[in-house]
């Protein structure tokens, strides 16, 4: 595999010719060092995960039971989110890692439209978080719990509970990043506002069938906390594209 610079190139482009052979060594070094960073974060996180696990407890379940029905649940669970607790800690290193191996391929152009989208998604992942803490979790969590001791004695297990918490949050933190991607596409002249404002309708299907297919428990209340800041944000995106493709297009 080469990456070389033609004779009708931009001079701008620092291209560089690397063998085949030395991509592998690159990418092999990059995920190296991506899951030493991840492993090291993680053992440094796993004795504070237990009382990550009693916060979100009293936290979500206000005092409803966790359950062990195996000698090894509450360990896997720390080590789940111990792990995770590396991923999220260690994401800088591992976009940092990821785009030092794939920044020679693209153009300085795109380069500098990726770095201005950094801060911006990092404060919408935030924001998700946030979201999810403040108003989809706590709903969803009671009215499940209350659906349960309709029928039934709640006796829940510490890491499936704990687990669908956590897949809420990474939904939320990834739901908020749409506005990124679609201005993104917009911004390489993939996507335009009208067509977007266009098929509007499908999108607001697409979103409602997305929302009931991630919803964790398959409740009705979660496919629409997911479904609808979906939506608003595809609102906000078209909104943002309106207001800024005619420079684009300039440009």
């Amino acid at each position: 595999m080469l990456l070389e610079r033609g004779p009708g190139a931009d001079p701008g482009w620092d291209q560089k010719e690397m063998p085949f052979t030395e991509h592998l060594r690159e990418l092999r070094t990059r995920l190296l060092i991506s899951i030493g960073t991840v492993g090291a974060i993680a053992v440094l996180l796993f004795w504070p995960s237990k009382f990550a696990i009693q916060w979100m407890q009293a936290e979500y379940l206000h005092g409803t039971p966790l359950n062990a029905f195996g000698l090894a649940d509450v360990l896997f669970t720390e080590l789940k989110f111990s792990v995770i607790g590396g991923i999220v800690v260690g994401l800088p290193m591992l976009f940092f890692q990821a785009w030092m191996f794939v920044v020679p391929a693209i153009h300085p152009r795109t380069r500098r439209m990726v770095y201005s989208f950094i801060v911006p998604s990092l404060l919408l992942a935030f924001a998700g978080l946030a979201f999810a803490h403040f108003v989809v979790i706590p709903r969803v969590v009671s009215a499940l719990i209350n659906m349960t001791k309709e029928i039934a004695t709640p006796t829940f297990g510490v890491g499936e509970t704990l687990g669908f918490i956590l897949i809420l949050f990474g939904l939320f933190a990834l739901i908020f990043q749409l506005p990124i991607v679609l201005v993104g596409l917009a911004r390489l002249g993939i996507v335009n506002g009208r067509w977007l404002s266009k098929y509007r309708r499908h999108a607001l299907f697409a979103m409602v069938v997305a929302g009931g297919i991630a919803a964790p428990d398959g409740n009705p209340v979660t496919m629409a906390l997911l479904a609808l800041p979906m939506y608003v944000l595809y609102e906000i995106s078209i909104w943002i594209i309106l207001i800024f493709e005619r420079s684009w297009q300039q440009k």
